[in-house]
């Protein structure tokens, strides 16, 4: 029971309990809720508060959703299990293909839409309803840093230090915009460089290629230290838990992907970046919540505020995801509205009210951009493809290993599409498509390619095509890779080193190049040869002549057969570097990057 205590006027009042409160916290912020005034109308109003939470639960679910999407998107089956076409079971590509960025930016780039890119249609009309409802109920990426600003809370997280944070800040909500219009012209010119910056891109590409794979690496060691710890109990834990994880989470071998540190810095930076101001991504830096933004200009719910009967208490903005402005005396902020619904369940006056067709004298619809910046913005981006492909020479010179994913289209028409999202690499069963560096140039950077030292391209897979988005990699099928009642397809053709190939160099046995060729007949063919040995052996049996030779079988690459795929590369022995390797020349997608006496150009 609470104490009593005697007010000035002589009326005594007693002080809450320790549970009540405990029971005015608000777990996303740390701070304490003021009990309601009487008669201020918040006890009429459950429904908001029951809102917030399903908000919550929202965002919850649809960040498990996402993250069971990217598990599922691991292959952990076998092909030489089934004669059957072999697909993933779910659209693990579903949070992209909703994605209104990716769809616009591909059909800038491309003055298409590809197939399921049509769903993007859906969010926008969500968002033409009630506004930015996807950044603060559904995008797995804000609640990436909506969960984190919570655990780490912001070094201004608290009283006044956070009512100046949440409050609008034009100059940080103008960054974002001249982000948008810097991505939008760079699409007009060509390319979908723009998906660096998609919150689902960047969420799909960083737990994909870095999260997970570390995630694994760890569990693993941790693992081995259980099981060589001769506790039994320790050890059927670990064994237990690994077996799960293999079958849920990741696939069976731990994959390595590379040159992923700067994918591992740049999500590290954008998620610590919230200890300086909340949701610092979606508030500055988000082109997709600028897009949005831009369309709840015309959406049918939003804020209808009383002004005259605010007092200024500043608990909406102590609450505020979007930094909109929904404290009484200045206009709303429509387009950087989270629609979190916080302000209402945190107002005592009830003097913000959520609603269908509200009063629009009390809001302000249009960005706060100036003009001459947003254009020079577009004029960068617009700018930035040219200079790139020039200093690159696109057009001229093509990187020798830089060897696309079966399935890929051409190269300019895959900068056209690809968006950088990872789904390719995550799939694919051998860990062989990797996300460049510089091999493709700046703006190829984080498209896949195909590195055999790391892994080769299974034979009859097709699943990298199956999960793309976007149509950067065709949905070919095992039919058209295989060549049956076809061509097949190639992604480029070995060739041999024969100062490094132990047969041809050091008359040393080796067919494994041959043994590991997937084709039918064999891209790589032996001849059997007798190669001599620096000192005679002795005689194998007595009266035979020393032996001065040794029987070996020196590889040939038969390039109208060899497709590319990296096996006899990944299996060669030579550790260092490899006795064969492939390059792209011979590659389908292109008409130029081909072996010229397949032309006959000799003639």
């Amino acid at each position: 029971m609470g104490q009593s205590e005697a007010a000035p006027d002589g009326v005594n009042r007693s002080k809450p309990s320790w549970a009540s409160r405990l029971a005015t916290l608000n777990p996303w912020s740390h701070e304490k809720k003021r009990p309601p005034r009487p008669g201020s109308g918040i006890e009429a109003r459950p429904i908001i508060r029951r809102l917030v939470w399903a908000r919550r639960l929202c965002q919850a679910a649809f960040l498990a959703l996402f993250c069971f999407l990217i598990f599922e998107s691991g292959f952990r089956g076998s092909f030489a299990a089934t004669d059957e076409p072999v697909r993933l079971a779910l659209p693990v590509e579903g949070f992209l293909m909703a994605d209104p960025l990716v769809a616009l930016l591909t059909l800038l780039s491309t003055h298409t839409i590809y197939r399921g890119l049509l769903w993007a249609l859906g969010v926008l009309a969500l968002t033409l309803i009630f506004g930015r409802v996807f950044c603060g109920w559904i995008c797995p990426f804000g609640t990436l840093h909506h969960f984190f600003a919570w655990v780490f809370p912001s070094r201004y997280g608290k009283g006044n230090r956070r009512v100046a944070q949440n409050k609008t800040h034009p100059v940080r909500q103008r960054v974002k915009h001249y982000i948008l219009c810097g991505l939008l012209a760079a699409a007009v010119a060509g390319s979908t460089i723009g998906g660096l910056f998609d919150p689902i891109c960047f969420a799909t590409r960083a737990i994909s290629l870095v999260v997970l794979p570390a995630t694994q690496y760890a569990t693993n060691a941790g693992a081995e230290l259980a099981r060589g710890t001769n506790i039994g109990i320790a050890q059927r834990v670990a064994d237990a838990l690994a077996d799960f994880l293999a079958a849920t989470v990741w696939q069976a071998n731990q994959f390595y992907f590379h040159e992923t540190w700067l994918i591992a810095v740049l999500f590290v930076a954008a998620l610590f970046l919230n200890r300086f101001i909340p949701r610092f991504w979606c508030r500055v830096l988000c082109p997709l919540g600028a897009l949005l933004g831009l369309t709840s200009r015309f959406a049918l719910f939003g804020i209808e505020k009383t002004h005259d009967n605010c007092t200024d208490c500043d608990r909406c903005l102590r609450h505020c995801q979007g930094a909109d402005s929904p404290q009484g005396g200045v206009k709303w902020r429509q387009d950087e509205c989270h629609m979190c619904l916080n302000c209402e369940a945190a107002c005592p006056e009830d003097v913000i009210k959520f609603r269908f067709l509200p009063n629009y004298l009390s809001r302000q619809g249009a960005p706060d951009t100036q003009r001459r910046t947003a254009l020079a913005s577009a004029a960068a981006g617009a700018a930035l493809i040219p200079v790139l492909r020039a200093a690159d020479g696109l057009d001229v010179n093509t990187n020798e290993r830089l060897i696309r994913p079966p399935g890929s289209v051409a190269e300019r028409e895959l900068l056209e599409r690809c968006i950088r999202c990872g789904q390719c690499m995550k799939v694919c069963p051998n860990n062989a498509v990797q996300p460049a560096l510089f091999e493709a140039g700046l703006e190829g950077l984080w498209t896949p390619l195909l590195i055999p030292r790391i892994g080769y391209c299974e034979h009859s897979c097709v699943l990298c095509g199956d999960v793309c988005p976007t149509g950067a990699i065709a949905k070919i099928t095992e039919a058209q890779k295989l060549g049956i009642d076809q061509a097949p397809i190639s992604i480029g053709t070995a060739f041999i080193n024969r100062g490094r190939c132990l047969p041809w160099a050091m008359a040393t046995p080796c067919i494994v190049c041959e043994e590991f060729c997937p084709t039918s007949p064999k891209a790589i063919w032996v001849e059997a040869v007798e190669a001599p040995r620096r000192a005679a052996e002795p005689a194998e049996a007595e009266g035979d002549p020393p032996r001065a030779t040794i029987a070996v079988g020196r590889p040939y690459v038969d390039p109208a057969r060899c497709i590319g795929c990296g096996a006899c590369e990944k299996m060669c022995p030579v550790q260092d570097e490899p006795a064969i390797a492939i390059t792209s020349v011979g590659e389908t997608r292109s008409a130029t990057n081909v072996i010229l006496l397949e032309r006959g150009s000799y003639n």
